[in-house]
């Protein structure tokens, strides 16, 4: 596993805690996960109160907050130095949405708000796209961690362009970087994982799913299985057919 921020986790799997049941089965589906992170929201964590917060802590993963909802890097930035003071931690997810309807990051709110927090101490993870210009701008303004979008935040179709992202991939070879949004199904999750990125992020596809508990194990076996069949090198495709069994000794007939 590569490190985030120095820190090496025990599992690739990141999970938000938004959108499930009840406490109970928030709980059951991260301990089913085996998640090494939460993602959490300051509004979020506001609305649940102190026994949300005990949930979190008596899972014993590591936090992520997040600026999920904002619009501006200003918002952005207000929001992270809250969440600093309220979940005692540098990391920070930064959300700055750009567009009302996809939800795709704004490119320039997320540079401006990058700058700042990094010069501030924090350990910026940006929501960003898979393109490689920003994706250099934000590694210039402070970021050590980039996760790209796999497609919409909840729309769980899960890698929509897979050229853009092996190509980023190849781009930063040494840089951490998590699937972030749009993984519907754990197939989604160990496709990210065998294109060799080092982690996935999402909330929906378990939280929302008719068994959380059920999902969250099935996505927990997918980052397993995607890590290692990246690590084993598997074949290139091949245009055409290739015999999986020698003809070399064959009786002729």
């Amino acid at each position: 596993m590569r490190a985030f921020y120095g820190i090496t986790l025990d599992s690739p799997l990141m999970l938000g805690t938004a959108q499930y049941p009840s406490p109970a089965v928030l709980e059951g589906a991260f301990r089913a996960s085996r998640a090494a992170v939460a993602t959490v929201s300051l509004r979020r964590e506001g609305g649940a109160g102190q026994a949300f917060w005990d949930i979190i802590r008596d899972l014993g993963v590591h936090v992520l907050p997040n600026t999920a909802g904002c619009h501006s890097a200003r918002e952005a930035i207000t929001t992270a130095q809250m969440a600093r003071e309220v979940f005692e931690t540098n990391w920070i997810k930064l959300e700055v949405i750009g567009h009302a309807d996809t939800l795709q990051p704004d490119p320039f709110g997320l540079l401006e708000a990058t700058q700042a927090l990094a010069a501030d101490g924090f350990e910026v993870f940006p929501y960003t796209t898979e393109d490689q210009v920003l994706a250099a701008r934000l590694l210039d303004a402070g970021a050590k961690v980039l996760m790209p979008w796999g497609a919409p935040i909840g729309s769980g179709l899960g890698l929509n362009n897979r050229y853009g992202l092996k190509t980023l991939r190849a781009a930063f070879p040494d840089v951490p970087m998590v699937i972030d949004a749009g993984l519907g199904l754990p197939s989604h999750a160990a496709d990210a994982m065998e294109m060799g990125f080092d982690a996935v992020l999402l909330n929906t596809a378990v939280a929302q799913a008719g068994d959380p508990v059920a999902m969250a194990r099935a996505f927990a076996m997918a980052v397993g299985a995607g890590a290692l069949a990246h690590a084993a090198d598997p074949m290139e495709p091949r245009d055409m057919a290739a015999p999986s069994t020698p003809v070399l000794g064959k009786a002729w007939l």
